[in-house]
C-alpha cells in the first residue's frame, strides 16, 4: 500500500511539472515511515503549486479520503514537508535541495528517480 501511494505522489509531482522526483524506499532502514518521495520546483512558486496539487488530488480521490497528519514548510514554499504516515513528502526549491542534501542522508537506500 506504501509503495502504491509513494508512486501515486510521484506521478501526481510529475503531473505539476516537478523536476528530478526520487522515491526512496526507506523500509528496513527506520521505523517512522516506508518511503520518502524528494522533488524540486524551479520556484517557490512551483513548489506551493506542486504541494498544493498532492495535497488536493489525495484529498479528493474518492473514497479513501488522505490528508497529511503534518504539513511544514507551505509558506515559505523553500522545503515543503508532507507527511502521509508511510509516506514522507518533500518538495525543495532547487537551491534548498543542494544545500540540505537530503539524498545524500539515505545513499545506502534503494531509490528510484521517475519521470
Amino acid at each position: 500500500m506504501s509503495a502504491e501511494l509513494a508512486e501515486r505522489i510521484a506521478a501526481i509531482a510529475s503531473d505539476k511539472k516537478a523536476i528530478d522526483i526520487r522515491v526512496i524506499d526507506l523500509r528496513g532502514i527506520v521505523s517512522y515511515t516506508d518511503f520518502f518521495v524528494i522533488c524540486s520546483g524551479n520556484t517557490e512558486r512551483q513548489a506551493k503549486a506542486i504541494h498544493d496539487g498532492i495535497y488536493e488530488e489525495l484529498k479528493n480521490q474518492g473514497d479513501e479520503r488522505l490528508l497529511p497528519r503534518r504539513t511544514e514548510g507551505a509558506r515559505e514554499a523553500r522545503w515543503i514537508l508532507l507527511d502521509y504516515w508511510d509516506v514522507v513528502v518533500h518538495i525543495f526549491t532547487p537551491d534548498a535541495r543542494e544545500y540540505y542534501r537530503l539524498e545524500n542522508l539515505w545513499g545506502e537506500a534503494p531509490a528510484r528517480s521517475v519521470g
